[in-house]
Formats: C-alpha cells, sequence, structure tokens
C-alpha cells in the first residue's frame, strides 16, 4: 500500500479536514457562507489540516501551554475555535436585530403616512363639488 509516511489515523484526519475546507470553500463560492462568516471556518480547517500532517505541532503547543496531555489541547483548542463563532453570530445578531428594530419603526411611520394621506384623501373627495353636471361654455 503506498503511503507517504502517514498512519492510518493520520490519512483519515487529513482527508477529514481537507474534506472540510473544500466544504467551506463551495459554500463561499454557492453564496450560502459570506465571505466575512467563512474566515473563521477556513482558519479552524487550515488548523485542522497541519494538526493531521504535523502530529509534532500539538505536543509543542501543549507543552507550550504546559498540558501534559496532548489531546486535550485539540479539545480546548476546538473549545476556544467554538466560542470564536460563537461570539461572531453573536455580534452578528444583534446587528441584525437592531436592522430589523430600525426598520419595523420605519414601516410604522410609512404606514401612519399612508394612513393619514389617505384621510386626507377621503376628506377631499367628500367635500369637493359634484362636476357630474354638464357645464355651459357659451
Amino acid at each position: 500500500m503506498f503511503t507517504i509516511g502517514l498512519s492510518r489515523i493520520e490519512l483519515i484526519t487529513l482527508f477529514g479536514s481537507v474534506l472540510f475546507l473544500g466544504l467551506i470553500l463551495e459554500c463561499v463560492r454557492r453564496q450560502r457562507l459570506k465571505e466575512a462568516y467563512s474566515l473563521l471556518w477556513l482558519f479552524t480547517g487550515i488548523a485542522f489540516v497541519i494538526l493531521s500532517t504535523w502530529h509534532e505541532s500539538l505536543r509543542i503547543l501543549s507543552d507550550i501551554l504546559g498540558i501534559q496531555y496532548a489531546p486535550a489541547t485539540l479539545f480546548l483548542l476546538l473549545m476556544i475555535g467554538i466560542f470564536c463563532i460563537l461570539i461572531q453570530f453573536s455580534i452578528v445578531l444583534s446587528k441584525r436585530v437592531e436592522h430589523i428594530k430600525n426598520l419595523n419603526q420605519e414601516i410604522a411611520l410609512l404606514n401612519h403616512r399612508v394612513e393619514k394621506l389617505e384621510a386626507q384623501l377621503r376628506e377631499r373627495e367628500h367635500h369637493a363639488p359634484d362636476n357630474h353636471e354638464p357645464q355651459d361654455h357659451s
């Protein structure tokens, strides 16, 4: 069997990481995911590829952080990534809620204006003289 020095689990995780990156890029291409929102997902996918191919990076990072069990470092990185994505979504959601509130207020003002104009129109039609009688142009 042809391998490039990677174990079976490394090949599987590398394949999964590349597939994940491909999915993110395809979602951006089809405009299902905006570029601004995809950045954290792309960084996460790139980190997966690095960790899939260079396991020593996880051990080095674990040593730097003082974590003795390397998979715990991976779990920590995943949690930090998820929290970053949740914060980003919360910011976007907050902006959207404010925008929706402003749009609803604008719609209410426009509806009030339309109702006022309709009332003025009905008032003019009610007080307008009947112009249905033939006029004498002589």
